[in-house]
């Protein structure tokens, strides 16, 4: 242990960032973390414990690092799937601290694969980069969208030169006064693609803005729109558009979710429709995040995309058989390279789920991610909407830790 650097460190003579190119990274994390204890007065038992290969962790996911933070990771399914992409039995990774999730997640997987699996559909798959620009005046917005629809194939051009796998797929003008927002949308292949889109969108931007009379205010504008509740993610989706569904048999709600067709149905009715609606909510469902959050955090997705998620449709009507049950997820982004998705856990659970790594042909592992994602996020609005149901839900907390 250097002592003189850190006590600089604890004198803030120098930055927690600044050790890193003086030392090794393992080195540079125990400083790190000495200093925080040290200036804090808190010993660290735990945070010191990992197992990921910090040389590359600390290149691409993250800075000033001290440590790692576990999460209890827990296993539902298995959950059978009829995707295109999806196909056979999954088991499902969730990571949580939540007492009674997995197994609520668990007991909606059992039902599905009882009544022959959830199928799964994949609608529409781009993400999304919009920078803002400022034109003179509203002749100049609409100069500018017109030159935009005019140049759309070099846009192209000039964005694909920045990525072998990214593609631009369309550009989308929003006008507001004189702001003009170009919503730009990209096939990502594999990768979730936020890093991807935001480079490609800033090289075409610069043709913008050599035979434009407009000035560029920021890259993001917000219309894109990642990691806040829009309406426009809602409507024209973000990331992957996919949807399940499946129709319990009467028989199997009776016996594994303990109610009856009937009263899930008036359940999701008032509880996600109405109840929502009421709300003023942009998701119509009884938890999808909380399934979304746990499965992002297990397979290394960027988990602030969980807001987006929770943007689900849940909808159950009643049938001759039983129970028809489906998910719609408008804006769920997803990846399966890149990111997180390459530390050691992380991986090893997209291996579990048949998903890790770049598929064959590439995009095919981020779309089987995207079905197997909305069967479990069914297989949890089922369990809950039937607790709910049965009056089951505070005797499952009370008996799971909550």
């Amino acid at each position: 242990m250097d002592r003189e650097l850190l006590l600089k460190l604890k004198n803030h003579e120098v930055s927690f960032h600044e050790i890193d190119k003086t030392v090794e990274s393992k080195a540079a994390i125990e400083l790190r973390r000495m200093a925080v204890s040290e200036l804090t007065g808190k010993q660290f038992k735990h945070i010191d414990k990992f197992s990921f290969d910090v040389e590359n962790v600390t290149k691409r996911n993250i800075e000033n690092m001290i440590g790692a933070v576990q999460v209890p990771l827990g296993i539902a399914g298995p959950l059978r799937v009829n995707g295109e992409y999806a196909n056979g039995d999954f088991y499902i990774p969730l990571a949580t601290t939540e007492g009674a999730l997995v197994a609520s997640a668990d007991r909606g997987c059992s039902a599905i694969r009882a009544c022959g699996g959830a199928n799964a559909r994949l609608f529409k798959d781009g993400m999304t980069r919009a920078p803002v620009f400022r034109a003179n005046d509203i002749i100049g917005a609409k100069r500018l969208v017109d030159w935009v629809n005019a140049n759309f194939q070099r846009l192209k051009e000039k964005a694909g030169e920045t990525t072998r796998f990214g593609r631009l797929l369309s550009v989308e003008p929003f006008i507001t006064g004189r702001s003009v927002f170009l919503r730009f949308s990209y096939d990502t292949k594999d990768a979730m693609g936020m890093n991807m889109v935001t480079i490609a969108t800033d090289a075409a931007v610069d043709i913008i803005l050599a035979e434009n009379e407009v000035e560029l205010i920021a890259l993001s504008g917000n219309m894109c729109t990642d990691k806040k509740p829009a309406a426009i993610n809602a409507i024209l989706g973000r990331g992957k558009t996919v949807s399940a569904d499946v129709i319990l048999s009467r028989e199997i709600i009776l016996e594994k979710l303990k109610t009856t067709p009937d009263k899930m149905a008036e359940v999701n009715y008032r509880k996600n429709l109405i109840g929502s609606a009421r709300a003023g909510s942009l998701g119509f469902n009884a938890h999808a995040a909380n399934i979304a959050a746990a499965l992002f955090i297990a397979c290394g997705q960027d988990a602030a995309h969980v807001v987006e998620a929770s943007y689900a449709i849940t909808t159950m009507e009643l049938t001759d058989e039983g129970l028809y049950c489906s998910v719609t997820l408008p804006s769920l982004p997803v990846g399966t390279v890149g990111g997180g998705t390459g530390i050691g856990a992380q991986q090893e659970c997209l291996g579990m789920l048949g998903v890790a790594g770049a598929g064959d042909p590439p995009g095919t592992n981020a779309k089987k991610l995207a079905e197997i994602t909305a069967a479990a996020i069914l297989a949890g609005e089922i369990s809950l909407v039937a607790a709910l149901a049965a009056r089951h839900l505070a005797k499952a907390h009370a008996a799971l830790g909550r």
